[in-house]
């Protein structure tokens, strides 16, 4: 498409769109959001791009293939699944740690892992399915 106010458009959102999807990915740790609605959020931002600009542009701006974006989502969610068995709980148990950080505590648990093997795999897989779409055409 040869729009330049998409072009422009494109351009603009598109950081702001990233920024969005991690405070969406950060925020759903708690509250609502997570991995899920922040991988939508990304991938929404590289659609944009791609409808912008083609996808060919957009795979070089991405750097990686969204198929292998889907196997590290998956490893991660399987890695925090399995660390609640090596500490002697179920599949999936939650583990946490608190280590103080600035002078506050901070909640790292296995359930971020989690959440970033979702965003991964929702990234991957929509820009998977959205590329092979528009290359069809």
């Amino acid at each position: 498409m040869n729009s330049v106010i998409l072009k422009t458009a494109a351009r603009l959102l598109f950081p702001l769109l990233l920024v969005f999807s991690i405070f969406l990915f950060f925020r759903g740790h708690n509250e609502p959001g997570g991995g899920f609605i922040g991988g939508l959020v990304g991938a929404s931002a590289f659609v944009l791009f791609a409808i912008a600009f083609g996808t060919e542009v957009t795979r070089k701006l991405l750097r990686i293939d969204p198929r292998i974006l889907i196997g590290w989502g998956l490893f991660f969610a399987l890695v925090s699944g399995i660390m609640s068995m090596m500490a002697g709980d179920a599949f999936f148990t939650g583990q946490w740690i608190f280590p103080v950080l600035f002078g506050s505590e901070i909640h790292l648990g296995t359930p971020l892992i989690f959440d970033i093997g979702v965003y991964l795999v929702v990234v991957g897989f929509t820009l998977a399915v959205i590329f092979a779409l528009e290359e069809e055409n």
